[in-house]
């Protein structure tokens, strides 16, 4: 894969931001100089490898993790300084199961939920708990890693935060679950402006709803961009080599660009196709990116 390395979403009005975030635990660094741009409404994919500190983002947003340099806003709050108030405006689903305390029940724990956060929607509450067949009375520390994430993502959606951050938000679940869970975050975005920024292996599972796409390589951003600017500049061309032999070549960059780089080399550009998010941010994820 070759071409530039990042497309910067500019600096428009942004939900969430980071600003030469970097976060080090000892001799290893989680995030290096990361430079989120999340803008109101979007549904950014947030895509990395295990360890590539996708998480890490994600608890510095919340500011459950302190960054050794930079800072982040959530909705114009400076996360560090406003950290309570930024977090009242995020629904949040992380990456450990852990859905609250284990000796209540759910339905303990909802209505201890409720009775913190002000827009909590009770009717949708209830309505989200029997679509995601959670049971009131089993103890939180009962529940099974699927139903635990089912709660989690309960407690994320029922006070209608005007940002979600979710963090392999299907993990644990089976795929009848995942699909049932997929249609409830569309309807939820259906419902009233929300900004979604997720993290998750599975990215074929939200094709249809991202609409930006972060990439995530050894804690750097490496890319950045949105849908239409990636099906335009990542594409799997099809090309004649020097010695008239065919080749096929994943690319990245404007395509009188990539045709003019190719022509050096000796080959011609006999077809172009763009490629689905999946694989295009697939694509980036796996791009050799020079230092």
């Amino acid at each position: 894969m070759e071409g530039a390395m990042h497309a910067d979403l500019g600096d428009g009005a942004c939900a969430v931001a980071t600003h030469g975030l970097t976060k080090r635990y000892g001799d290893a660094t989680a995030l290096a100089d990361v430079a989120l741009r999340v803008p109101t409404g979007a549904v950014y994919l947030l895509v990395g490898a295990n360890g590539a500190g996708k998480s890490t983002a994600f608890r510095a947003l919340l500011n459950l993790e302190r960054p050794d340099a930079g800072r982040a806003e959530v909705l114009g709050l400076d996360v560090s300084a406003r950290g309570p108030e930024a977090r009242a405006q995020v629904g949040y689903v992380p990456d450990r199961h852990d859905a609250g305390p284990r000796a209540l029940t759910c339905g303990e724990l909802l209505r201890y939920a409720a009775a913190y956060r002000p827009t909590w929607d009770a009717a949708y509450a209830d309505r989200l708990a029997r679509a995601l067949a959670l049971d009131p009375a089993k103890r939180v520390g009962a529940l099974s890693k699927g139903n635990a994430r089912r709660l989690q993502l309960l407690l994320a959606l029922a006070h209608r935060p005007p940002v979600l951050l979710l963090d392999e938000p299907t993990d644990g679940l089976d795929p009848l679950v995942r699909r049932a869970v997929l249609a409830l975050l569309a309807e939820h975005l259906a419902d009233g402006p929300t900004t979604v920024l997720i993290a998750t292996h599975h990215v074929a599972e939200v094709e249809s709803l991202a609409d930006h796409v972060g990439v995530l390589r050894g804690g750097r951003l490496v890319a950045q961009l949105d849908r239409d600017a990636l099906h335009r500049t990542v594409r799997r061309y099809r090309v004649r080599l020097a010695d008239g032999r065919e080749a096929q070549r994943t690319m990245r960059g404007e395509a009188r660009d990539v045709a003019a780089v190719l022509a050096a080399e000796g080959a011609e550009v006999r077809e172009a196709a763009p490629l689905r998010l999946e694989d295009g941010a697939l694509a980036l994820l796996q791009e050799e990116v020079p230092a």
